[in-house]
């Protein structure tokens, strides 16, 4: 990786120099009380030329999983680079965030909303300042989320398949799961790599629910590549994951085939065998019960933690196929 570092970073209107650290804000826009709203960047330099990496969760404003593993980051001094430059965005949709909602105030997904535009809609707008004054910087982008709803993602990463710089960074992560995915148009993982920027997307937990697996696989998975970039200073230890990420080629959702209160009866990350019960759909008057089985062999990486399911509904996501 070809390092961006010059001797004088020129963002969002500031210059930040080598071994400075600044919090600038990225002004969106203002509540409809004209109070205005503003988003912390977070910078730390190093003196020593390196590599900058970007950090950032809360693109959709009920992950807080991300958020906390960004806010962990920074708490504990970890973005404090010892060669380059960290910048931390540790909630892009502050809107969503402020109102315990997934989108924007106007109803739209920042992340379908990449590369945006100046004189487009409020999301479309955030988009766009993201990618023209911020992103440009950046030799490498980590970026968190969570499952949405109440569907719980087992620590995942995600990538395109085809890259093995991708593969290699993905494995140095440690995540337990690593999902191949193409990259779905307008999100923000689709226009870094049209940027040629590296990006790796994390994903775990389920919305409004901080949990401690998750954050700490994230956080470590930070800490993992910063010491492989030669970034993380000699105060943090790195530990290597327990087990080799599982890399998944394909995988599909298991759906439910009648409504009713759902209850899983298998763990997430587990490795389930085709035909075995995972789940049970019943009524609430004790009349019907239906047990929801495999339809393969495979690792469940996403279970619906909702107590009531209609037809149709996403319960599992389990893998089909293994690269390795």
């Amino acid at each position: 990786m070809a390092p961006k570092n010059e001797s004088v970073l020129h963002i969002l209107g500031e210059d930040i120099k080598p071994g400075e650290g600044k919090e600038l804000s990225f002004n969106l826009a203002k509540l409809h009380t004209r109070t205005p709203v503003d988003v912390p960047v977070i910078i730390e330099r190093s003196k020593k030329p390196g590599p900058t990496i970007l950090f950032t969760a809360g693109i959709h404003g009920d992950e807080v999983n991300g958020v906390e593993i960004v806010r962990q980051i920074i708490a504990k001094g970890i973005n404090k680079p010892k060669i380059g430059t960290t910048i931390c965005i540790p909630v892009l949709n502050i809107f969503g965030f402020i109102n315990m909602e997934r989108e924007f105030p106007d109803g739209r997904d920042l992340n379908r909303m990449f590369p945006g535009s100046k004189s487009g809609a409020l999301a479309s707008r955030v988009a766009n300042q993201l990618i023209t004054e911020i992103v440009p910087n950046a030799d490498f982008v980590l970026d968190f989320h969570t499952g949405g709803a109440l569907r719980f993602n087992a620590p995942q990463i995600r990538i395109q398949k085809g890259n093995k710089d991708f593969d290699i960074a993905a494995e140095i992560f440690g995540a337990p799961f690593v999902l191949y995915s193409k990259n779905t148009n307008k999100t923000f993982r689709n226009i870094c790599s049209k940027m040629g920027i590296p990006i790796l997307l994390f994903e775990g937990g389920k919305s409004f629910h901080l949990d401690t697996n998750v954050t700490n696989t994230g956080v470590n998975g930070a800490k993992r590549i910063l010491n492989h970039y030669g970034m993380l200073r000699r105060k943090f230890t790195v530990s290597k994951p327990k087990k080799e990420p599982i890399f998944i080629d394909e995988s599909k959702w298991i759906r439910a085939k009648y409504s009713g209160m759902f209850k899983p009866s298998t763990s997430i990350g587990t490795y389930v065998s085709k035909e075995q019960v995972i789940g049970n759909i019943t009524d609430p008057y004790g009349k019907f019960n239906h047990f929801v089985k495999a339809a393969n062999s495979g690792y469940i990486i996403n279970v619906n933690e909702s107590p009531i399911v209609y037809q149709g509904d996403a319960l599992f996501h389990i893998s089909t196929k293994l690269t390795h």
